[in-house]
């Protein structure tokens, strides 16, 4: 049930029975099963005229519900608003999922602190918010992580496990992260690591913009604040660690 619901994305937002049929690699027969029970929960919903499969509203409802219980979207946001502030940049708050990073609030520099209305997923690999938390996930993970693949985004992105593995490293020495245009063209980030009560990341908070703005000379101040945030964050959410390394 759980590979039939992940075929779907904000780009795919429609798909035919054969098509699903062939993502998940099960019989048809089969396929149609598990739809026709996703249907019946909510879970998923069929064009009449079509007869094309999309998401459920019952999902959207859960994850908003869910979203609304979490601590950190809670605890995060006088936090994040202070950063956006003091910044003038774009913020991120994502959390790990394992292979990708949910992206749970998102808040340009311009504009008023607002929840979206719909979840974003981004690579771990070539994001800010991505690299700061997977940079501290145990190496199985990580390894798992690059043998799925590292599809290039930009002229920057890292696509080399092993040169991937030695960036991670640096990460954890310096304690943020940066992606240097690596996932969109011309833009820049600047994240670190968020940790729970006891003390594993599973999230992370980056300030990004136009890399003529968010240049090299301007990271070392903007890698303070970012880590100054996120040590709030993980402090307010019950972590009792040593205080990160300014």
């Amino acid at each position: 049930m759980l590979a039939v619901l992940e075929c779907f994305s904000t780009v795919d937002r429609r798909l035919s029975l054969a098509e699903i049929t062939a993502r998940v690699g099960l019989p048809r027969a089969t396929t149609h099963r598990i739809l026709a029970a996703l249907k019946q929960i909510g879970f998923i919903e069929q064009d009449e005229r079509s007869s094309a499969y999309g998401l459920g509203l019952r999902l959207f409802q859960l994850g908003s519900r869910s979203l609304a219980n979490m601590d950190l979207h809670r605890e995060a946001k006088p936090f994040v608003d202070r950063l956006r502030d003091l910044t003038g940049e774009s913020v991120h708050l994502g959390v790990f999922d394992g292979m990708e990073m949910v992206v749970i609030e998102r808040g340009r520099g311009d504009e008023r602190w607002r929840l979206g209305t719909e979840l974003e997923t981004a690579p771990a690999y070539c994001t800010g918010v991505g690299k700061a938390a997977l940079a501290f996930q145990d190496e199985r993970a990580v390894r798992q992580l690059i043998a799925g693949g590292l599809r290039p985004f930009t002229a920057n992105t890292i696509t080399d496990g092993a040169s991937l593995l030695a960036e991670l490293k640096r990460i954890q020495r310096q304690g943020f992260a940066v992606d240097d245009a690596e996932h969109q063209p011309a833009i820049a980030c600047v994240a670190a690591p968020i940790r729970d009560r006891d003390g594993r990341v599973f999230a992370a908070i980056s300030v990004s913009g136009p890399n003529d703005r968010v240049t090299a000379k301007r990271i070392p101040a903007l890698a303070e604040l970012v880590k100054g945030t996120a040590d709030a964050i993980s402090r307010q959410l019950g972590w009792r660690g040593p205080a990160a390394a300014t």
